[in-house]
């Protein structure tokens, strides 16, 4: 009965746009999490523990403050935003792109302090060795390090796409809830309950439950 009230072309959509949407905010914040957590790995310096905070924040801070953030940061009236208007001929706010910037910066706490992990866990010596025979520092990094941090990479990506995939303050107040444009699971559902759609909104969180578990499931046996 429930099935049969559910219009399926609307059920998809949503679905569709929030993989697109994880797929490639996933990729982009895992090559700036290793990049970032290789490079803190390595580094000592002043202020340190402050940058390192400030990485962190975005996994406290109540989604709407972020969403606040960058609607500040990438509106039409910041310099940024203006120069990405006239580069592009058209704003990030309330676009496609809009819903990737947000599941990037919720996602990059989890997929920075993940690889931070793997990395502190390589031996060194393996790495000085590799160095001493003449491996350039890139060499090292990508013969060396990066596949003995394997399983950390792949927890990361997966925990990426997950929190991506389930991004919901930010993304509506940058991206909106537009149908078939920048509408995503979590903004249908918080329709559907406000449409009073309970039918809509079980299978849009049947859903993502479905995929949040799996990709979960999938980062235990990974680790």
């Amino acid at each position: 009965m429930i099935a049969a009230s559910i219009d399926w072309q609307q059920f998809w959509t949503p679905i569709r746009l929030s993989v697109q949407v994880a797929l490639l905010s996933s990729v982009v914040v895992v090559l700036l999490g290793i990049a970032a957590a290789w490079w803190m790995s390595r580094r000592s310096f002043k202020g340190k523990t402050l940058l390192e905070t400030a990485f962190m924040l975005p996994l406290v801070l109540p989604p709407t403050v972020i969403g606040f953030l960058l609607l500040v940061i990438l509106g039409r009236k910041s310099w940024f935003g203006q120069f990405i208007e006239w580069l592009f001929a058209a704003p990030v706010i309330f676009s496609w792109w809009a819903a990737v910037i947000a599941s990037i910066v919720v996602a990059f706490p989890l997929v920075y302090q993940t690889m931070k992990v793997g990395f502190s866990s390589v031996d060194k010596d393996l790495e000085a060795a590799s160095r001493s025979i003449g491996a350039s520092e890139w060499q090292v990094f990508l013969y060396i390090t990066l596949p003995l941090t394997y399983r950390s990479l792949v927890s990361a990506y997966i925990l990426g796409f997950a929190r991506g995939l389930g991004e919901f303050g930010a993304t509506l107040m940058i991206a909106g809830n537009i149908p078939g444009k920048t509408q995503t699971i979590p903004t249908a559902i918080y329709v559907a309950v406000d449409a009073g759609d309970t039918a809509m909104a079980w299978a849009w969180t049947g859903s993502i439950i479905v995929i949040s578990f799996i990709m979960l499931l999938l980062t235990g046996r990974r680790s």
